[in-house]
């Protein structure tokens, strides 16, 4: 488990860089003008992309199934109030496909540009690059707020940040 807020900042880093890698790629399938090469790519990319995240974070369905009790349902509950939809879930192909929908409309549009000569593949691209950099992002910033409330829940009381106008008798 993450224990402090700085590794937490390193982890979200290094899943930042993994998107902008993941995005470049996304980018470079929406170039080809040839239909569904795309779509095919953007499901293939978060397959890999979104467990990578959840692994970094500790939000595999492994990883918080090896947790005890307590701690599993403090993470359970901070996935349930962010309201995340791929965070400690078995990534599947159906899981993707649906989430893509919800951007049909990004999608549409990148089709549409494929076709219009010469600038429609860099509009295509660019348009690929942004929502999965998008999605990417909104993941990690879903499973970072997970962690943190986990790992704040899980500090000792002393580590705990003191309540303001109590004193340390009346906290305890």
């Amino acid at each position: 488990m993450i224990e402090t807020r700085e590794e937490l900042d390193d982890i979200k880093k290094v899943c930042r860089t993994m998107v902008t890698r993941s995005s470049s790629l996304s980018a470079g399938a929406a170039i080809v003008p040839i239909p569904g090469v795309d779509v095919g790519s953007d499901v293939a990319i978060l397959l890999r992309l979104i467990p990578k995240i959840n692994e970094k974070f500790g939000l595999t369905p492994e990883q918080i199934d090896s947790l005890d009790t307590e701690s599993k349902i403090m993470v359970m509950t901070a996935i349930s109030n962010v309201g995340s939809k791929m965070a400690g879930k078995y990534i599947t192909k159906k899981l993707i496909v649906m989430l893509l929908q919800k951007m049909s409309g990004k999608i549409a549009a990148k089709n549409v540009t494929k076709y219009v000569p010469f600038i429609g593949s860099a509009v295509a691209g660019s348009i690929s690059f942004t929502a999965m950099k998008y999605m990417g992002n909104s993941h990690i910033d879903d499973c970072y707020e997970i962690a943190l409330a986990a790992m704040e829940n899980s500090l000792p009381a002393s580590d705990a940040e003191p309540v303001p106008g109590l004193s340390p008798s009346e906290r305890e």
